[in-house]
């Protein structure tokens, strides 16, 4: 048996293979449009996140996902803030189906990068001498339900047109 034959196989033979090569801020931005008048107001604040992933292979067994975080807080209908942070991960991951692959890509991977994100937003909020801004938790695995069947139902409706 050739070599490249025999690690596929010894790859199989292992099973699924999974591991976090490296997390990293890809971009970061801060922006406080209306300091230091903001400061003077009552902290109120209504905040707003928006999330996104992207995922590129960027070896045989390597991927790079891209959590991507846009957090606005307003208060008293004014702009406080405005966070915006690319958390990107590099993992390493074979063995595994297409769906299992999609899943591990879109809900997974996000789930580790999101409390690398959730701190480096926290931080840059405390050294705006804004309050700690600590993001509740998020269910990826839901998110990545809903993504799912939504897709569905969309091609759904394009199949019945």
């Amino acid at each position: 048996m050739a070599d490249n034959e025999q690690n596929t196989a010894s790859q199989e033979e292992q099973g699924p293979q999974f591991s976090v090569q490296r997390v990293y801020i890809k971009d970061a931005s801060f922006e406080s449009p209306n300091a230091p008048e903001i400061f003077m107001s009552p902290w109120q604040p209504e905040v707003g996140l928006e999330m996104n992933t992207q995922t590129n292979q960027v070896g045989d067994n390597a991927f790079e996902v891209v959590l991507t975080l846009t957090v606005t807080v307003k208060n008293d209908e004014k702009t406080a803030f405005l966070v915006e942070l690319q958390q990107g991960g590099i993992f390493a991951i074979s063995g595994l189906g297409e769906q299992e692959m999609h899943h591990t890509l879109g809900a997974f991977c996000p789930s580790i990068l999101f409390p690398y994100a959730r701190e480096a937003i926290d931080a840059m909020v405390v050294k705006a001498s804004f309050p700690a801004l600590m993001l509740a938790p998020v269910n990826f695995d839901a998110l990545y339900a809903q993504q799912m069947a939504q897709a569905q139902q969309q091609s759904g409706e394009e199949a019945q047109h």
